[in-house]
């Protein structure tokens, strides 16, 4: 019988690994739970649009965000209705809507810009303007900013 080592998981035997959901605590909410209040910021996100409240509309999108493996549809929703705010947006405008946000918000900004910048083919959106934030984000919030988006392990 000829088993190839390279495949075989040695983590298995050892009591002390690191499992991937022991790195950070998961959504709290259960996946409907995280989809329902996504469906409902989107819905008001859209209302925030209608009045040109931008920094309202991020705020909304980022304060409480779904993170973890088991919300993907809730993940995405919640991606898309970014993607909106960030398309509506005037280039002018980003500098005094990002100075607004918290600094938890900026972060998770951050990992949204470089989530859009990893779907094939940019997504719904331009490379141009998740570009734009991009530059805009890291003038304000430093390069910080960037290393937290990267190192952090609550994926958005």
């Amino acid at each position: 019988m000829e088993v190839n080592f390279r495949k075989i998981d040695i983590d298995q035997y050892d009591e002390d690994a690191l499992l991937y959901n022991e790195l950070y605590d998961t959504d709290p909410r259960d996946p409907a739970q995280a989809l329902d209040d996504t469906k409902q910021n989107a819905a008001a996100v859209r209302g925030s649009l209608a009045r040109n409240d931008y920094v309202g509309a991020l705020t909304l999108v980022l304060e409480n965000a779904p993170y973890g493996p088991n919300v993907e549809e809730a993940k995405n929703l919640n991606l898309q209705t970014l993607v909106t705010i960030l398309n509506s947006t005037k280039g002018t405008d980003i500098p005094g809507i990002v100075k607004a946000l918290s600094a938890d918000a900026q972060d998770t900004l951050m990992k949204y810009l470089y989530k859009g910048m990893a779907l094939p083919g940019w997504g719904d959106v331009s490379g141009s303007v998740l570009l734009g934030w991009h530059e805009k984000l890291t003038e304000v919030a430093g390069t910080g900013c960037i290393v937290r988006a990267m190192t952090d392990r609550k994926l958005v």
